[in-house]
């Protein structure tokens, strides 16, 4: 499975200082875990949480899972000591969070080859600041630097709202604009692009509301906060059986010898272009990688 087409409908956030919850995720039905260094540890835990999710990566058994761990801050007094540890411990991606500009992403990828990080190790950045979101179209062109390990942004909406006191109202209103741009962003360079949490733990018509308005918006997956918003999320983000039937029939329409060298065509009394049977075969990788992880 290649990375860019890797499942991410749900990526869950796992505290690492719970060390029975980083056990309990080694079963959970999520594509992807964040064990998390920063947000949810004290500071009292911070040493304790990096060297439980480090032992607990290093060992395994997360199956087809996407790990990756949220460090802190290079600018903390844990940020580096966190990073130094991560190189040992083979995590898919390092989730650096509060990135703002193209200047720290660089940084950040500076500090991963001084640690001796892996270069299989995956970059991933929050976006979760006022000046991030001015600076998007500068921070996702980072990805296009000679070796940039850059592939993913996190939307940490959380945080936009307290730092810009924008409202978490249903529908996102205001944060529709931010969401779009970070999309559009995202995709002129290659990288995934993952949705912010969901507060309601317990509104799952909320969460799937939001779930479909990311999916609509070109997301590529939600970050979850608890382990029973990872079955709304896979059902939204997966292609739906109608959505690979027609992609199958769009792909193999194209693939008929009379029609290889077409740009246009009839499929089922629509008319589809070539660049229908490029979704198409990407609907249909994604959807035969989600039944190779769940296979």
């Amino acid at each position: 499975m290649s990375a860019s087409l890797r499942p991410r409908r749900s990526v869950l956030y796992m505290p690492a200082s719970n060390a029975r919850a980083l056990e309990k995720a080694k079963g959970l039905d999520a594509d992807g875990l964040i064990l998390d260094l920063e947000d949810a540890v004290a500071p009292d835990a911070k040493d304790l949480a990096r060297e439980q999710a480090c032992a607990a990566i290093a060992a395994g058994g997360f199956g087809s899972r996407e790990v990756i761990l949220r460090v802190n801050g290079l600018d903390t007094a844990w940020g580096h000591a966190d990073v130094a540890a991560a190189s040992k411990a083979g995590a898919d991606a390092i989730l650096f969070p509060k990135i703002s500009t193209s200047a720290e992403v660089a940084r950040c990828e500076s500090a991963l080859v001084d640690a001796g990080v892996s270069a299989n190790t995956r970059l991933w950045i929050m976006i979760e600041t006022p000046l991030a979101i001015l600076n998007l179209g500068d921070i996702a062109a980072a990805a296009a630097r000679p070796a940039s390990r850059l592939s993913c942004f996190v939307m940490g909406t959380n945080d936009l709202a307290k730092e810009t006191r924008a409202r978490l109202t249903p529908g996102r209103l205001p944060m529709l604009g931010w969401l779009s741009t970070a999309v559009a962003a995202a995709r002129a360079y290659g990288l995934e692009i993952l949705d912010g949490v969901y507060n309601g733990l317990q509104d799952e018509a909320g969460l799937i509301r939001e779930c479909e308005e990311g999916r609509d918006m070109g997301m590529d997956g939600k970050t979850l906060i608890h382990p029973n918003q990872i079955g709304p999320a896979n059902r939204v983000f997966a292609p739906s059986d109608q959505e690979v039937e027609q992609a199958r029939a769009i792909v193999a329409a194209f693939d008929l010898p009379e029609n290889r060298s077409k740009g246009v065509i009839t499929v089922d009394g629509r008319m589809v272009e070539l660049m229908h049977a490029e979704m198409g075969r990407r609907t249909l990788a994604i959807a035969a990688a989600i039944a190779a992880r769940q296979g």
